[in-house]
């Protein structure tokens, strides 16, 4: 449809052509709140978008402080893993070494029994061949000991420790107090490990003697009265 007049669209928007003939300040006005309305939508997308950029920030942050305790959980769990390991080999490693501990327990008394007939054999020819047989066999018996680190806990001459030896009984002696005298029966180590105590005499100090007076000590030097 054709316009009436020859009026442009620029004309129509002029303020004079406005409804009502509004007057030059209110047209100002209108442009004055078009402009505040114009700029609080760039503010609110503005504030808009900083409060989201804050949300992805702080959501970064969330995830990087959960990543880093997944990875200290991940170290605890490798350290957990790595202490175990080693004391299941620490384990395997010293029941290999121990493990001739059961069969030494059970060999050395038949190795006492062995030392008894040896001891009780008599100074004999006709028998001599057989008490040879019997030492050699005890000999040997201490030889596979000795192979598998099953050896003798010194015992005469040394200081008394209860935790290799077992006192049996305590005699004068002028040897030093708590000091091994005598073996009642040896005892062995495996490493670091008691097979057997040491059945042990200890010395004890010798008892005082009892001192003179000193009236016995002059009657002796002056002899019998007449």
């Amino acid at each position: 449809m054709a316009r009436s007049d020859n009026k442009t669209p620029r004309d129509e928007f002029a303020p004079e052509n406005e409804p009502g003939n509004a007057s030059k300040g209110e047209t100002q006005d209108d442009f004055d709140e078009i402009l505040k309305k114009a700029g609080d939508e760039v503010l609110g997308g503005s504030r808009k978008e900083r409060d989201r950029r804050t949300a992805a920030v702080k959501e970064v942050d969330a995830l990087k402080e959960k990543l880093a305790e997944a990875e200290d959980q991940r170290l605890r769990a490798m350290a957990e893993l790595e202490n175990f390991r080693q004391r299941k080999n620490k384990e395997l490693a010293d029941q290999e070494k121990y493990a001739p501990m059961k069969l030494a327990r059970d060999i050395l008394p038949v190795w006492d029994n062995l030392g008894r007939a040896l001891e009780a054999a008599p100074a004999d020819e006709s028998v001599k061949g057989f008490v040879e047989g019997v030492k050699m066999v005890y000999d040997q018996l201490l030889d596979v000991l000795a192979k598998n680190h099953v050896v003798r806990i010194p015992t005469e001459g040394e200081k008394f420790d209860p935790n290799v030896h077992e006192s049996i009984a305590m005699f004068p002696s002028d040897a030093e107090p708590n000091t091994v005298i005598n073996e009642a029966r040896p005892g062995f180590m495996l490493y670091d490990r008691v097979v057997r105590h040491a059945q042990v005499v200890i010395a004890a100090p010798k008892p005082a003697e009892p001192k003179k007076n000193a009236e016995d000590d002059a009657s002796a030097e002056s002899g019998p009265a007449e």
